[in-house]
């Protein structure tokens, strides 16, 4: 997994695998949360988005399979 930078008041830091589109996301509060079959177009646009943290509720967290992490 390759670390893609992020600045959020929310998101810590994010980690996304090219070979299987698996995204972690570690959280400001400790919790991390992985999923999978995420494309690299939405992987990036997160991580450039105004509010990462926003685009994570409203883009990723409903659309993705969430993995136990």
């Amino acid at each position: 997994m390759e670390e893609l930078s992020v600045k959020s008041k929310i998101i810590k830091s994010v980690y996304f695998s090219q070979e299987d589109g698996r995204l972690r996301i570690c959280f400001r509060n400790g919790e991390e949360r992985l999923f999978e079959g995420v494309p690299s177009s939405e992987a990036h646009a997160m991580t450039a988005a105004q509010s990462p943290g926003h685009y994570y509720l409203d883009r990723i967290r409903t659309r993705f399979r969430r993995l136990a992490a």
